[in-house]
């Protein structure tokens, strides 16, 4: 059993704690709290073993544990690095911190090219959609360029704190940082993103255009998603026309919070044109890192291969 601790217990970090008790390979040793607050009572009801900093109680979690899941807030995973290091432990964290604290990572992307590191940097939500699709795209095709438009969500349901009320955001600089991102997974990938923001709290949404180096059509492209781990093709003629609505799906299929750690690409969206292929896909940014995680856990540890890892994952976290 790999012994996890987990370092904050946010947004990602109490979904990343969930998903390392389903795996029967993990060993959830505990997370850490800056604070005493309803996400904490949570996570005790739950018989989470809770590790205050402010009395220096994460030092036993660090002893405790194999691997840590670094999931607090940006620029901190960082500077807990070295931490890490002291402790001997190996470490994953998230795409809020720079690509220089380790190898960036997307399970079936590069699973073996960060086989045995000692620091794994799971990318963002975004740049985690992008590679998804990006990646088995090249893979059945070849990819010349991709231009990408990401809308995305202002702030999490429960941010109160951040976020347009009544505005859209561009973002104003050319490329955005997710094609940039997105390269340091796949390093040989020509994209270019825009980006802008929205007063939504539920999910971002790309407009992507790529130019393939091989012919297809609508109905291959469909088939290829289909058969791609951690994609998932919805229909407007199911009655999901909205980002909302993939939401309710979520909860309709009994997915823990509503998550939809899948990539969901819209059927009627899908189109190609000479060798331009169209598509709007969404991406739930409180989820879709998650079996990331885990797999990096796995990919660190080397305790097994990609296509095993993923497996374990999918099943354990319900994912088609």
């Amino acid at each position: 059993m790999i012994k996890i601790g987990v370092f904050g217990y946010g947004t990602i970090g109490k979904r990343v704690a969930d998903a390392v008790i389903l795996q029967d390979d993990m060993e959830l040793v505990g997370v850490t709290a800056n604070k005493y607050n309803y996400k904490i009572k949570s996570a005790e009801k739950k018989g989470i073993s809770v590790f205050p900093i402010s009395d220096n109680s994460h030092f036993d979690l660090l002893e405790k544990s194999d691997v840590v899941i670094d999931c607090a807030p940006k620029k901190v995973g960082f500077e807990n690095k070295s931490l890490y290091k002291k402790f001997g432990l190996k470490g994953i964290f998230q795409g809020g911190e720079k690509p220089d604290v380790g190898p960036s990572f997307v399970a079936q992307c590069n699973y073996d090219d960060v086989a045995g590191e000692d620091f794994i940097r799971v990318v963002s939500c975004n740049t985690t959609g992008l590679c998804r699709t990006l990646y088995a795209i090249d893979n059945e095709y070849g990819v010349k360029k991709v231009h990408a438009t990401m809308v995305r969500r202002a702030a999490d349901p429960w941010d109160i704190h951040h976020g347009p009320i009544n505005a859209i955001v561009p973002i104003l600089t050319l490329p955005s940082h997710h094609g940039p991102d997105v390269r340091t997974v796949l390093p040989d990938m020509d994209v270019f993103t825009t980006s802008m923001t929205v007063p939504t709290t539920v999910m971002h949404v790309h407009s992507v255009t790529v130019d393939l180096e091989f012919e297809t059509d609508v109905n291959s492209v469909i088939e290829l998603f289909n058969n791609t781990t951690r994609l998932r093709v919805v229909k407007s003629s199911d009655g999901i026309r909205s980002t909302a609505e993939i939401i309710e799906y979520a909860k309709d299929l009994g997915r823990s919070r509503g998550d939809m750690p899948e990539i969901c690409i819209w059927e009627e969206t899908i189109g190609v044109l000479d060798n331009k292929l169209f598509y709007l896909q969404a991406v739930h940014q409180e989820s879709n890192v998650i079996p990331e995680n885990i797999d990096a856990v796995r990919a660190a540890t080397e305790s097994c291969g990609q296509e095993e890892s993923i497996r374990k994952t999918n099943e354990s976290l319900s994912i088609v």
